[in-house]
């Protein structure tokens, strides 16, 4: 199909039909930046309130340049895959000493910025700067398989290459940026995953060659991912004096270098709980078992049991941290997050 005929109802529909989201009202180069790191695998609804937060404390790239590394992981706190949050501000650092602190507007500088790669660099041109540079995530992916019926794994490098050409051959003059982001509204609430595509409300669907051939639940082809590992820990909320036993993960790996309570390998029994509570320095102590938890990364998945512990005194090498810690400083990555709610609601905890 000739894939300039959908540009003028795309655009109509977006028109009518665009939702109101922050980063939209004013699309200046900073905020559809931050916007799109946040919106990396992370759902518009969970992004809105930390987008605002996020600009009202760091507004523009010399203050997400400046800020303490504890503070910006603590405003993307509950985010998640938090290299995003220390990639923002490597590329700020680097925008303020290479470019002036103005974001470039050309996708090849862009791409030279930590943490951005080919659809970012295309969301910040065509969105912050009308250039006529598409932004293909799996969204847009969707949207152009079932609009021409294209079975091949979208997975392929060269599919989405391929995409990105014919686009750039169709963008509107004077437009690009409400393109960009037609291509990704409709993806979003209309092109929906998982053969659920709402081909009656799609202002595409008379063009839209998988429709015609009764294919387009069935696409678009994407091979499956690797099974996940599964990990096991136990998780161990030490209460002391009103306080809570924190430490630093690794500054490498999975949730480098952010605050978690202790943790031992395994999921363990009281007894073996003992062993390890002796090893940290406490002694004669005892374990109060708490529900267990689940959290699902990309690649991994934690299963995890806990106790509450009473210590009588500090010890071990801990960050012994009160409830304005827990608020203000220490960011808890949210795959304990069943374990800080009940930290939280203890009454001990000043």
């Amino acid at each position: 199909m000739d894939l300039k005929s959908i540009v003028e109802p795309l655009l109509n529909w977006y028109g009518r039909n665009a939702r109101k989201l922050p980063w939209r009202d004013d699309p200046a180069p900073y905020r559809v930046w931050v916007s799109e790191i946040m919106l990396q695998q992370t759902r518009v609804e969970a992004v809105k309130p930390y987008f605002e937060r996020f600009l009202r404390e760091l507004p523009d790239i010399g203050a997400l340049a400046a800020v303490s590394e504890d503070r910006l992981l603590k405003l993307w706190e509950g985010l998640g895959y938090y290299s995003r949050a220390r990639n923002l501000q490597k590329a700020a650092r680097m925008v303020l000493k290479e470019y002036g602190g103005v974001l470039p507007r050309e996708p090849k500088e862009l791409r030279r910025l930590p943490g951005i790669g080919e659809y970012t660099a295309g969301a910040v041109s065509s969105i912050a700067y009308g250039r006529p540079e598409p932004a293909v995530d799996g969204n847009v992916l969707r949207v152009l398989a079932r609009l021409t019926a294209d079975e091949r794994d979208i997975r392929g490098t060269a599919v989405k290459r391929d995409e990105a050409a014919q686009l750039r051959g169709i963008y509107p003059e004077g437009r690009c940026g409400e393109f960009t982001q037609a291509l990704m509204e409709l993806g979003a609430t209309v092109c929906l995953p998982n053969g659920a595509p709402l081909c009656g409300e799609c202002p595409l669907s008379a063009l839209c060659e998988g429709l015609k051939t009764g294919r387009a639940a069935s696409l678009p082809v994407v091979s499956p991912k690797p099974a996940r590992k599964k990990e096991e820990k136990t998780v161990f909320l030490l209460l002391c004096g009103g306080k809570a036993a924190l430490q630093k993960r690794p500054e490498t790996g999975l949730l480098a270098g952010l605050w978690e309570f202790p943790c031992a390998p395994g999921v363990l029994s009281e007894k073996e709980a003992h062993k390890i509570l002796s090893g940290w320095g406490f002694l004669r102590v005892q374990p109060e078992p708490l529900p267990s938890a689940k959290h699902v990364f990309t690649h991994v998945e934690w299963h995890m049991a806990g106790y509450l512990v009473h210590v009588p005194e500090p010890a071990g090498d801990f960050f012994w941290a009160g409830r304005k810690d827990l608020g203000e400083r220490c960011a808890v990555p949210s795959a304990y997050k069943n374990f800080l709610r009940i930290l939280q609601s203890r009454a001990e905890l000043c």
